[in-house]
């Protein structure tokens, strides 16, 4: 059948109107005969007219054709109307083409319309009757239950039409279960309109089944339109849930949190969606082992979650799982299947490694290096070869001369401790190192300490060995013009067991010149040839020969003796810093010395030792190898607040230092601000007397200094205005009024220190009197020791202040300035106020202005008359 047309019928009443006019003449047994369809004359468009029968004119068609625009022909040989046709005369005639286009074979239906006004009106008023009837040719809600038992054939629902009533109806189905897949499921009987069901459905097959049903006529008319019937299959909890997984395998970390997420299961059902069928419910039936209960399930989403924050791994590192799904919503009449989930337990870092032993011991002979002494196992019960096992170790104490290192053999996990620098039995019999394991990954434990510790005695086993040359390199002084023959002291080599350079023999390796021999049981130097300074072999002021020692047993050793001139500075620079830590092995994880230059380096701390005063061993090495050990007192302090330095340093000399508080630097400037404001007065009150008589005589002037035209001061100098000069640290400087200390600004803090006289020395000095002061403050961080040949900076006092000292001079240098450019006639001079052009570069001739002659003429002899309050200013300013 044709799909609904819905859009042809405008009407109930006009459709009902034309299929009781129509009028169909078939003739079977004539094929291809003329076919007579009895018509209105008007029809619409998509209208049912008749039907013809085309299987017994051609059965092996497959195309089909109408010769008429206005006409359509369905494959059942159904005839529509494809515009709107009013048949002007009684009769109208289109023919039917069938082909097939494998043998091309063709025929033709001749059709022809005639309308009829007597049957269309008989009919009219039978469908009048009928529309006062109900109608029964209407879709009926039909159901099959799945796996249904039977008796088979299972009787289904009647479809019946109301034109049974005036007709011969004959009824018939078709669609899938009947003509199609699965075949003959459904049938009808053809009289009654009995639907039946011949076997049973799975509804995981087929959910439901869509027919198509037929009312006609024997004649071939359809008096109702095709009705569509819909069976659907009745679902059946006929099938198991069940999961997606065999075994489901998750991980989870030790110790972590209740509430932490394992994993999810998931299972299916194939029963009908949306009903209790399929609704499941999840659960745990059993855990291995079964107790504590350590893990949930969501009955709805199949999440599992831990209970307890308790999961070991080194307990428990595996746990097993039974869970259950069941449809129904969980009912106990539900189908149900079961699963297995298996929850692997995630190692963390939560134990240390711990040493098997707290100390142990190891002996090595001395002069032995890149051996192994010892190999220290450790215990860890996390993971084995996992960075939460494997072990690192480190050296905490006893390492500082850098003898020792620990690696970590990566297959057992021990820790293995070998020397890489040798040691020397006569130096030190017996070495303790303090060793320290941690592992690779960060500790997630609970314990207080991440780090094991365990104490190793190293005992350094004595061997005999050969002469040692110590120094390497030793020097002798020999003039330049020494006689021939002339026997001096060589090099000494010395047996360290006995110290003694007892039966060592000396025998002369390499000498360039050949101006020296060398004696075999002394090593003395015996000279050949006379020495010439200016040799090409002689660096630096040096001549190297080389000597080899051997003892008894033929064991050597090789050194180099170098010979030089009396008169050169073989104590001089570059001199080697090095730390002293022979009594203190702190002193080499406490403080750090690095070189500057020739004659200075700088000592530093690190590992953030604590607040105090320290003793710093610093030894001193000349480039010939002569050396001495200097004791330095170190303070280490907190320079935030200069009062903390409780312990400080006395400067050389009689006078001690002076530090300002907070008060008195506050009182320091509101001095400075007061002599500002009264230089501002005395210089406002002196331009608004310029014009009056004078106060004091002129002789006065013999006694005062004169204001002279100076420079300003360059880009490098550091000046004040207000008459004080700062310095920097580690000098003095003199001031017109004093001497200001150290400005140190540490940490955002600016130090100030003032010092009354005496001697500030920073450096060390080569003289008598030698004193050394080394401040190390945890703001500065850094300081630097001094080597130099001594030199000391003076300070000397203002007997007056400076406020004395302005408002005194003040208006009798200006007006001496002011007379200083007027003539005789009081009449200022021709040149007092001169404009001058730029010439590109300034004259080497200088000033030829009336000042610069004048004061030729005067002449400065008054400065050897002045009075005593200020002779000392002037013998300061000579100093200068």
């Amino acid at each position: 059948m044709a799909p609904a047309r819905s859009t042809g019928c405008l009407s109930g009443a006009l459709c009902r109107q034309l299929l009781l006019t129509l009028s169909i003449l078939t003739f079977a047994c004539d094929a291809c005969k003329t076919v007579t369809l009895h018509v209105p004359s008007k029809l619409d468009a998509e209208k049912f007219i008749g039907r013809v029968n085309l299987k017994e004119c051609f059965k092996s068609a497959n195309l089909i054709h109408s010769s008429d625009p206005d006409f359509q022909i369905l494959e059942d040989g159904s005839v529509y109307t494809t515009n709107a046709i009013l048949l002007s005369s009684e009769k109208r005639t289109f023919t039917i083409l069938l082909s097939n286009t494998e043998n091309q074979e063709e025929k033709t239906i001749p059709v022809l319309l005639e309308h009829q006004t007597k049957i269309l009106k008989q009919r009219h008023s039978q469908e009048k009757v009928l529309r006062r009837a109900k109608r029964r040719w209407a879709p009926i809600p039909c159901s099959v239950p799945e796996n249904s038992l039977g008796p088979f054939p299972l009787f289904l629902q009647q479809i019946q039409s109301d034109t049974a009533q005036n007709y011969t109806i004959y009824y018939s189905i078709r669609g899938p279960g009947v003509d199609k897949e699965p075949l003959n499921l459904f049938y009808v009987e053809r009289d009654t309109g009995n639907l039946f069901c011949t076997r049973p459905v799975d509804r995981e097959e087929y959910e439901s089944f869509e027919l198509v049903a037929f009312a006609t006529t024997p004649d071939g008319y359809t008096p109702e339109y095709p009705l569509t019937l819909v069976i659907r299959i009745e679902d059946e909890n006929d099938n198991y849930p069940i999961f997606t997984e065999t075994t489901y395998t998750f991980k989870v970390s030790e110790n972590c949190r209740v509430g932490t997420t394992v994993g999810q299961v998931c299972a299916t059902d194939r029963d009908e969606p949306d009903t209790l069928h399929t609704r499941l419910r999840y659960s745990i039936i059993e855990q291995l082992p079964a107790s504590p209960t350590l893990f949930f399930m969501h009955p709805t989403t199949g999440v599992i979650t831990t209970t307890s924050s308790q999961l070991d791994r080194e307990l428990m590192d595996k746990y097993q799982l039974k869970i259950k799904v069941q449809d129904m919503d969980g009912q106990y009449f539900g189908l149900h299947t079961t699963s297995n989930c298996v929850i692997n337990i995630e190692d963390a870092n939560d134990h240390l490694p711990t040493f098997t032993r707290s100390s142990y011991v190891a002996s090595v002979e001395e002069n032995r290096i890149d051996v192994e002494i010892l190999r220290i196992a450790v215990e860890d019960k996390d993971l084995i070869n996992t960075a939460n096992w494997r072990a690192n170790f480190t050296i905490l104490k006893g390492n500082e001369n850098g003898n020792f290192k620990i690696v970590t053999d990566p297959k057992t996990n021990e820790g293995i401790l070998c020397v890489i620098k040798p040691l020397n039995y006569e130096e030190k019999q017996q070495m303790t190192l303090q060793i320290g394991v941690v592992n690779e990954a960060p500790y997630v434990g609970s314990a207080r300490s991440a780090m094991n510790t365990a104490t190793v005695t190293v005992n350094v086993e004595n061997q005999d060995e050969g002469p040692e040359c110590s120094p390497a390199v030793q020097t002798i002084r020999i003039k330049e013009n020494s006689p021939v023959r002339t026997k001096v002291n060589g090099y000494k080599a010395y047996d360290p067991e006995t110290s003694s350079s007892s039966d060592i023999r000396y025998k002369k390796l390499s000498d360039p010149e050949g101006w020296v021999t060398v004696d075999e049981n002394s090593g003395s130097i015996v000279i050949l040839r006379s020495l010439d300074r200016e040799a090409e072999t002689i660096r630096n002021g040096i001549y190297n020969i080389t000597i080899l020692a051997s003892d008894k047993d033929g064991r050597t050793c090789t050194g180099t003796l170098g010979i030089v001139h009396p008169d050169e500075p073989i104590h001089g620079p570059p001199f080697d810093f090095t730390l002293d830590g022979v009594s203190d092995s702190d002193v080499f994880r406490m403080w750090r010395l690095t070189k500057i230059n020739d004659t200075a380096a700088r000592l530093s701390y690190q590992n953030d030792p604590q607040f105090g005063q320290y003793t710093v061993p610093v030894r001193v090495t000349d480039r010939l190898g002569q050396s001495r050990i200097t004791q330095l007192d170190v303070v280490l302090c907190d320079c935030i607040t200069v009062n903390d330095c409780d312990i400080r340093a006395s400067p050389i000399g009689g006078n001690g230092g002076v530090i300002l508080g907070t008060w008195a630097i506050l009182a320091i400037l509101l001095g400075i601000a007061l002599l500002f404001c009264i230089l501002f007065t005395l210089v406002c009150g002196a331009t608004g007397t310029a014009k009056k008589p004078k106060v004091f005589p002129d002789d006065l002037a013999q006694q005062n200094l004169i204001v002279s035209n100076t420079e300003a001061p360059g880009d490098d100098k550091v000046y004040s205005t207000n008459g004080f000069t700062t310095h920097t640290m580690g000098g003095s400087a003199q001031g017109i009024c004093g001497t200001m200390g150290s400005g140190v600004k540490n940490g955002g803090q600016e130090t100030i220190e003032m010092v009354k006289g005496g001697h500030q020395t920073l450096e060390s000095c080569q003289g008598a009197g030698h004193h050394h002061t080394l401040e190390s403050c945890r703001g500065g961080g850094q300081h630097t020791l001094d080597s130099c040949r001594g030199g000391q900076i003076e300070t000397d006092h203002c007997k007056y202040t400076c406020s004395e000292w302005y408002s005194y001079t003040q208006p009798r240098l200006g007006e001496k300035v002011r007379l200083c450019n007027q003539d005789d006639s009081h009449a200022h001079a021709q040149d007092y106020v001169l404009t001058y052009k730029y010439e590109g570069r300034g004259s080497a001739a200088g000033s030829v202005g009336c000042c610069s002659e004048r004061q030729e003429e005067d002449g400065l002899e008054f400065l050897d008359h002045l009075e005593p309050k200020f002779r000392t200013l002037a013998e300061t300013c000579m100093k200068r």
